[in-house]
């Protein structure tokens, strides 16, 4: 251990070549050379996002099958010439849960 440093304690970590390359891209992006100054701010001060994309999947699927249905609708209007209210029902039932989803999911981001 170094004396007489302000940072006397030394850390050591190993990275595979892409990721030295992918530091030193984030290293020009941050316009800084010293490359022990960038790791130790990132480590002190960076964070990670974890981000759960669990109702991002949900609203997918629920778009989905709102297409799904859309077209079945058109495929039977166009056969038969009648609009159901059967199928009007259910395409606002389907929209209004992708409303209460969006409506969700911007709650979280405030």
């Amino acid at each position: 251990m170094a004396k007489n440093l302000e940072r006397p304690i030394q850390i050591k970590f190993y990275v595979s070549e892409h990721e030295r390359d992918f530091i030193q891209k984030k290293m020009a992006i941050a316009k800084t050379k010293n490359q022990s100054a960038y790791i130790r701010k990132m480590a002190v001060d960076g964070y990670i996002l974890n981000v759960d994309f669990t109702e991002f999947r949900e609203l997918f699927a629920n778009v989905g099958r709102i297409a799904g249905s859309v077209n079945q609708i058109a495929k039977r209007v166009n056969s038969t010439g009648n609009v159901y209210s059967e199928d009007v029902a259910d395409l606002k039932e389907r929209q209004e849960e992708v409303w209460r989803l969006l409506k969700s999911m911007q709650s979280k981001l405030h």
